[in-house]
């Protein structure tokens, strides 16, 4: 222990003199000054809806005025939209949660709506029996859930669901939970981003200068442990990760999180993208040969931002990425009252998966340290 504290601290002194040290660190302050001086606390998330008739002109008069009724203005105005290379004209309504284009024909509307995501198109017509069908055009990724409320909210009366969810009795079964806004919401994907997966890409930045400079050559031949390098490289990469993700959450979340149980997320996620660096770089000789592979993977990290910030798109298999869970276990520690239990298994699932990736790494770098 005391050799691998004497590796790290001197690991450290080298990479403070370089600016793949203050990478990480200026990233944090530009973020930082950018979420506390332009990124609003509340964003606008009003859904498009494209809709096209074909009932009797009174219904859909009667539409339009629930609309007009509904609208922040109103009124309605007809605007132009393009779609592929076709202007369409159309009557725009905006309402507090929604933005409603309704074209004259169906052919335009699902036109438009394959070509503008995310978007839901809705086409209103009557059945055989003189009843109101509703044909919804969707994008493909919507979860079975949002997909299950179409289909119930038309087959009971509006009122008599209004009148049944008021009458609804939510009780909390834990303890009482402050919902973040959109700013905070927005704090676990930057630490999944410039907390972790920063790492993967300067740690091999690292390998490859001392490659280049020729200190792993000179390390191969001293009597230090192949691991007690690797690991100094970790210490030093978990420092700045440390560092400039306090950075971002004291100023935003100030003292509502969990502090221990965020540092233990960020060691032990860090670990792991740490060691997977590793092993990336012990296939290639420079950073220009492993940068394909480096970029690919950062890019399937990254995927699950998507699920997090687009709920209805959230397929299975993004769940099985590392980064789903982790943007949940980082939501989990800046919130107050955050599940603990969570934390502690998604850390302990990082650290097994770190460990076994160290293993991985340990054993290539004993082969091709000197290479």
């Amino acid at each position: 222990m005391k050799k691998l504290w004497h590796s790290y601290i001197k690991e450290l002194k080298l990479a403070s003199r370089g600016y793949y040290f203050y990478i990480e660190i200026f990233m944090a302050l530009l973020i930082l000054a950018i979420f506390l001086f332009i990124v609003p606390d509340g964003f606008s998330t009003k859904t498009k809806e494209y809709i096209s008739f074909d009932l009797p002109a009174k219904m859909v008069e009667k539409y339009e005025k629930d609309f007009i009724d509904s609208d922040t203005d109103g009124r309605s105005e007809v605007i132009e939209l393009k779609s592929k290379g076709k202007v369409i004209p159309v009557e725009y309504f905006e309402t507090e949660e929604q933005k409603l284009y309704i074209f004259e024909n169906k052919e335009d509307m699902i036109s438009m709506t394959d070509s503008d995501r995310p978007s839901v198109g809705a086409h209103i017509s009557l059945d055989e029996s003189g009843g109101m069908f509703y044909e919804y055009y969707m994008q493909g990724y919507e979860s079975p859930k949002l997909k299950n409320i179409y289909k119930v909210f038309h087959n009971r009366d509006l009122d008599e669901l209004e009148a049944i969810n008021d009458k609804q009795v939510v009780k909390s079964l834990g303890k009482r939970v402050k919902l973040l806004n959109d700013k905070e919401n927005t704090v676990p994907s930057l630490l999944t981003f410039n907390g972790s997966l920063m790492g993967l890409f300067i740690i091999v930045a690292y390998i490859f200068l001392d490659k280049k400079e020729g200190i792993i050559k000179a390390y191969a031949v001293t009597s230090s442990k192949v691991w007690q390098y690797m690991m100094s490289k970790i210490g030093v990469i978990l420092t700045t990760s440390t560092i400039s993700s306090i950075i971002i959450v004291l100023p935003i979340m100030r003292f509502q999180p969990n502090y221990i149980l965020l540092l233990i997320l960020l060691l032990t996620s860090g670990f792991f993208v740490s060691a997977l660096g590793l092993l990336i770089a012990s296939f290639y000789k420079d950073l220009m040969q492993a940068f394909g592979v480096i970029y690919l993977v950062m890019i399937i990290m990254l995927l699950p931002n998507i699920a997090y910030f687009i709920p209805s798109w959230e397929p299975v298999w993004i769940k099985v990425l590392p980064t789903y869970p982790l943007l949940e276990g980082f939501k989990e520690a800046i919130m107050a009252n955050g599940d603990m239990t969570y934390i502690l298994l998604v850390s302990l699932g990082f650290l097994i998966a770190g460990l076994l990736l160290f293993v991985a790494a340990n054993t290539r770098y004993k082969k091709t340290l000197a290479a």
